[in-house]
């Protein structure tokens, strides 16, 4: 007999079970009808639903039953994100809540109580899946953590490597001073912040007299600075091109270099050159190859080590005494301290107010710090090239169309990929370093040792890189390390590649244009034919 009313929340679960235990949603590999194939875009494992899940899950869940309606032998492939940062910030706010932490426990403790995190509270989203009548096929679920997933990314990281396309370099980044950790772009969010601009005065030097004033809104990194730039038309400084200038407080002499980057119409038209501090100074820095000393430590604290030796004293200009005394300091407290200072002086020639962007960390909420730091880099130039080529020639299409514009922007100019995190949930670098710094490349540890042993002549302790992964390193081997790569399953070669990614526009950069980088280099082939943005 029929219930008097309907109540979903009581039936739709039933019939739900109902479709799973029957295989309703199951692909079947050794059919002979034709595939059909969607990956899901991997949610973080710390996620909840949210509208955007609700629309792209919406559309392929749509797409998936109405090919199965035709006979196809359609895989929806299920599975979440590790979400390196977003993971160990959670954990780490469960143990503080606790009264301890990560480092109280240790590296091996953490990743163990991470685990333990996720099988007790990280299938939320899953369950949130299940309830929405999402119907992929949930036997084939894979974490981006799992062995398998996780020696694909050995695999790729090894190989890259030896084709010289990973390596290290010391290049400027974005660092989160509160998780000690370079973050990717898309973990940066720009907020409107009310500040200062000051303007200082700098001494001019080589014939001495005068002064050259710069406006910047962070006088705490002048202490890195080493070139003034101008722009070659600007008439004001034409005669200053070549000469020096004494930076204040620090007493070094510093160049004044023409470059376009200075725009006459903004501030002073002098900007200070901090390489080692911003990201458009550090391309200064390169094009007049100007030194790039770092007086940022990797809590945002105020470091000497790199100029120490430099310290001059100058009358009514620089103290090394007070430079000395800023070590250790918060670099907020030191920008209190540079800029009364240097009021003391009669080097600070007026403060405006002034209202400007800060890139923040989306998750951290602190300031995030360029920073000159040595880290694991993919060439992702040259990994771009056959994606670019893709889609030029219509093997993999956007819809709609004009975001192939958005695709070939950022991938004509793509810049080297840092693959490095400062963090202890996620992949790690697979590289161990010997007692003289000689890096081994490898699958395991022992591989390592073996190549060790062949290279000294005898068997060396090595240690393992700290860091792990970028997470969308693993992310972009998606399409294809859920089909068993890097063994050649039967799975792999008739559900790769696959037809169809839902995704949203804001992660074509980051997600979108990596997995057709690595399935072109690993498989030779794309990894989707339509990308439904």
């Amino acid at each position: 007999m029929l219930d008097k009313t309907y109540t979903p929340s009581e039936i739709e679960p039933r019939l739900y079970e109902g479709w799973e235990r029957d295989g309703a949603f199951a692909a079947y590999p050794g059919s002979n009808a034709q595939p059909f194939t969607i990956m899901i875009p991997p949610p973080n494992v710390t996620g909840s639903l949210h509208m955007g899940h609700a629309l792209t899950f919406t559309i392929q869940d749509t797409l998936i039953r109405w090919r199965r309606m035709q006979g196809r032998d359609a895989l929806w492939q299920p599975g979440t994100d590790h979400a390196g940062i977003a993971t160990q910030m959670v954990v780490e706010r469960l143990l503080a809540d606790q009264g301890t932490g990560r480092q109280s426990l240790g590296r091996e403790a953490f990743i163990e109580r991470v685990w333990r995190w996720r099988a007790e509270s990280g299938g939320t989203i899953t369950r949130q899946l299940r309830r929405l009548g999402a119907s992929p096929d949930w036997p084939r679920e894979r974490f981006t953590m799992d062995e398998g997933l996780s020696a694909a990314v050995r695999e790729v990281f090894v190989t890259l490597y030896k084709q010289g396309l990973i390596y290290r370099d010391r290049r400027l980044v974005n660092w989160d001073p509160k998780f000690q950790s370079a973050i990717s772009d898309l973990e940066v969010e720009n907020r409107e912040v009310n500040g200062n601009l000051w303007h200082i005065r700098y001494p001019l030097a080589d014939p001495a007299g005068g002064f050259i004033t710069v406006a910047t809104t962070r006088p705490e990194t002048m202490l890195g600075d080493t070139g003034i730039a101008v722009h070659p038309g600007d008439a004001r400084y034409k005669s200053l091109i070549g000469r020096t200038a004494i930076l204040p407080l620090v007493g070094r002499r510093v160049p004044i270099v023409a470059d376009t980057y200075s725009d006459p119409e903004k501030g002073t038209g002098a900007v200070k050159v901090t390489p080692a501090h911003d990201f458009n100074d550090f391309a200064v820095g390169q094009r007049h190859r100007l030194p790039m000393p770092s007086i940022l430590d990797r809590e945002g604290r105020m470091t000497l080590a790199e100029i120490s030796d430099t310290l001059t004293p100058v009358e009514s200009a620089a103290d090394p005494a007070f430079v000395r005394s800023l070590e250790g300091e918060d670099r907020f407290a030191a920008r209190r301290a540079i800029v009364a200072e240097l009021d003391r002086l009669g080097l600070l020639d007026r403060t405006e107010a002034h209202t400007h962007q800060v890139p923040h960390g989306d998750r951290s909420g602190v300031p995030i710090e360029p920073r000159l730091t040595t880290q694991w880099y993919a060439n992702a130039a040259e990994l771009a090239a056959p994606a670019i080529a893709a889609v030029e020639s219509g093997r993999t299409t956007f819809v709609p169309k004009p975001w192939e514009n958005t695709f070939f922007a950022w991938m004509r100019g793509i810049q080297p990929w840092c693959i490095s995190r400062q963090l202890w949930w996620g992949h790690r670098i697979p590289a161990w370093y010997g007692p003289d710094g000689t890096v081994f490349v490898a699958h395991s540890a022992q591989e390592a040792e073996a190549e060790a042993r062949a290279h000294y002549g005898q068997d060396e302790t090595l240690i393992q890189d700290e860091d792990v992964l970028d997470t969308w390193f693993s992310s972009a081997l998606w399409p294809f390390s859920t089909l068993g790569w890097p063994e050649q399953t039967p799975e792999l070669a008739r559900y790769y590649p696959t037809d169809v990614v839902v995704t949203g526009f804001d992660i074509i950069f980051f997600w979108v244009a990596r997995m057709m980088m690595m399935g072109l280099h690993f498989i030779g082939e794309v990894p989707f034919r339509t990308v439904y943005i």
